[in-house]
């Protein structure tokens, strides 16, 4: 099927895309979906092929992402309207100023990427699985370069301190690697990957999609990637679904995330629950069930401190994001006061 004559299911559109939409806008409007987002302007297609349109100040305002569903406009062709979105990967931008960073809207899955050398961190993947909790979209843990390992079960039998998340391993550059993934790739359905540079996201896309990315190798001496993907872009895939790469995240802060973060750490969080002190600190108190089951080998004291990291973070972040926000709200009142005494002055002038 060429762009063409795609319809919108095969863009991933669905009822709750379509409730959104009154009698006006289904007369003078045109939903399409966001591929690419540049400074300037957006990719977007819709069933008419693909397009590109100004970066207007209704999309500066409410923020874009690869995957958003806007309404063009018939005859002013620019976006009028962003549609509520069914879900949102995003995370905390670096430096002093907390922001979150848009990655992707409207996922049904996130493969999180990972490969079978020095790059597999079992705290970086929690982190990943806290972002796909967080955004309530399924989590499926993509192990690569399985081929070029010794003994890939080393790696397997890690990933099974990750709760609730399936494990594929794979050889990307194998048509094989397309057949295994297909499940969650079918017509309609979106994915993104995320992973550290050199993992083979670029090479999963190329095998998903059929096209031919720049791919590169990694550093012998660290298992580390250079990247190869520079923005996030939306590719059909040869499935029918459609596939968000992005580019490789070894920075990844967690925003306004603590529910994701229990969920990630559920065995440690409804361990917490059952603590005889309500505000245990799992420290020392008598009755806490998680040193209980420290002591007995049932919790590795290894997840219990990444858990607590996790949370110490999070709990960072909210607060540098509240006092970054207080800040703006100062500043654009105090902005405000200013014109307002310019106004007086010149008028009474």
């Amino acid at each position: 099927m060429n762009e063409q004559t795609l319809t919108l299911a095969d863009l991933g559109w669905s009822a709750f895309y379509q409730s959104q939409l009154s009698i006006e806008d289904l007369e003078t409007c045109d939903p399409m979906r966001v591929t690419e987002v540049h400074r300037n302007s957006v990719e977007v297609i819709g069933v008419d092929g693909p397009t590109r349109l100004p970066m207007n100040r209704l999309m500066v305002e409410h923020g874009m992402a690869v995957g958003d569903w806007i309404l063009k406009d018939r005859e002013g062709l620019q976006a009028v309207r962003v549609l509520e979105r069914k879900s949102l990967i995003k995370r905390g931008s670096a430096g002093i100023e907390a922001a979150s960073q848009l990655i992707a809207a409207n996922i049904d899955t996130l493969f999180i990427v990972s490969s079978c050398n020095q790059d597999f961190n079992i705290a970086r993947l929690e982190r990943y699985l806290a972002l796909a909790r967080q955004a309530e979209v399924e989590p499926v843990l993509i192990l690569t370069k399985a081929d070029l390992c010794e003994n890939p079960d080393v790696y397997t039998d890690q990933a099974t301190e990750l709760q609730n998340v399936l494990v594929e391993v794979i050889d990307a550059t194998s048509p094989d690697a397309a057949t295994r993934l297909a499940p969650w790739c079918g017509r309609g359905k979106t994915v993104a990957l995320v992973g550290s540079s050199g993992v083979g996201k670029s090479t999963i896309t190329n095998t998903m999609t059929g096209l031919d990315l720049l791919t590169r190798g990694i550093r012998e001496d660290d298992a580390k990637g250079v990247h190869t993907t520079t923005a996030r872009s939306m590719y059909r895939m040869v499935t029918g679904g459609w596939l968000v790469d992005t580019p490789g995240m070894r920075a990844l802060r967690l925003v306004d995330a603590r529910d994701a973060v229990d969920a990630v750490f559920e065995d440690i969080s409804d361990l917490a629950a059952t603590c005889r002190f309500n505000d245990c600190k799992h420290e020392s108190e008598p009755g806490c069930a998680i040193l209980a089951a420290i002591d007995d080998g049932t919790l590795s004291e290894a997840r219990f401190s990444r858990w607590q990291k996790l949370l110490r973070e999070e709990s960072h972040n909210a607060e540098t994001i509240a006092e970054s926000r207080a800040r703006n709200r100062k500043f654009h009142k105090e902005t405000r006061v200013a014109q307002g005494i310019k106004r007086a002055k010149k008028k009474a002038e």
